[in-house]
């Protein structure tokens, strides 16, 4: 059985003026997953997160948040329950506690008491915000910041959150905190949606990628079926041997792509068309004809690779 889609679009455009931002995007999403948007600025990641959040209206097309559809010039009132969205500039208001702040939210979703403090106690748990809830925001870090405007867009406990360049700017470990939240709302049942430039965030936390060039969505697949058809594999040796008696050996071996001499002198990076079986072959091969191998680590690209990679061949 087919999982249901927390996300569908059929021919989505949005054209300001003669520019097309979007172009005829078919997108699904289905519920559970973590899909990550990437493409260079302008390609229009912005711009279908914000339509997909009522925040933009289409120009043409269609789009269906859990099943309903999203009607053009009304309200959506019931779609926007459904809806977690952050965008990457959303202000903070620095004067108030970030209690406070989170109350106000909660009292525009609606929240009754006793489950409004509740509510406001589970995600300052979540956040690990809990000690600081009654500090002004103005106090807080960068990156306790971006945690809080999570919390604001997660009080209404929503089943669709869209993030936009969520942990921009942010230091390593600040990005390493907010990962392990959005992992937390996965495995809570959320459907994500998160836009971003750093592209190791993306491969650790996504089940999907989607690319998006020039307003059109290029790629979408999950991240497996990506690394299967795109990755190729890399393999970083070392010998404490002659070099090109490695690379004479190389040459005639047929899933042997290419290959760099590493800065190291006597270490090669080898593009390699074969699975890992095929690679532990490789290793027997060369230590049976007697060449002292000190080193041999089998990878696969990244997919900031892959991504550098397509990028190339839209361009040519």
């Amino acid at each position: 059985m087919a999982k249901e889609l927390a996300i569908r679009t059929s021919g989505l455009t949005k054209q300001f003026e003669r520019h097309i931002a979007v172009n005829n995007v078919d997108l699904e999403i289905p519920t559970g997953e973590v899909y990550g948007l990437i493409g260079p600025n302008g390609a229009g990641k912005t711009t279908l997160i914000r339509m997909l959040a009522t925040a933009e209206e289409a120009t043409t097309g269609e789009i269906y948040i859990n099943g309903d559809r999203l009607v053009r010039g009304q309200s959506n009132t019931n779609i926007k329950r459904y809806l977690g969205y952050l965008p990457d500039d959303y202000p903070l208001y620095e004067d108030l506690s970030v209690w406070d702040y989170l109350d106000y939210f909660a009292r525009l979703y609606r929240l009754r008491e006793p489950r409004r403090t509740q509510r406001l106690h589970e995600v300052l748990e979540l956040i690990q915000l809990g000690n600081k809830r009654n500090s002004l925001i103005s106090t807080l870090s960068r990156g306790m910041k971006q945690r809080l405007s999570l919390a604001r867009t997660i009080i209404h406990e929503p089943i669709l959150l869209l993030l936009d360049e969520p942990v921009s700017g942010l230091d390593p470990i600040a990005r390493m905190q907010f990962r392990e939240i959005i992992k937390a709302l996965q495995e809570a049942g959320m459907t994500i949606l998160i836009s971003s430039h750093v592209l190791s965030d993306l491969a650790e936390l996504c089940t999907s990628i989607g690319i998006m060039e020039l307003g059109f969505l290029v790629e979408s697949a999950s991240l497996q079926h990506l690394y299967q058809r795109l990755a190729r594999q890399q393999i970083v040796l070392s010998t404490l041997g002659n070099l090109e008696a490695v690379i004479s050996e190389l040459k005639s071996h047929s899933l042997v792509e290419e290959w760099s001499v590493m800065p190291d002198k006597n270490s090669l990076k080898v593009n390699f068309s074969g699975d890992q079986t095929a690679c532990a072959e490789l290793l027997r091969s060369l230590i049976q004809i007697g060449i002292p191998i000190s080193n041999f680590h089998c990878t696969q690209e990244d997919l900031e690779t892959i991504f550098l990679k397509m990028g190339h061949k839209q361009a040519s």
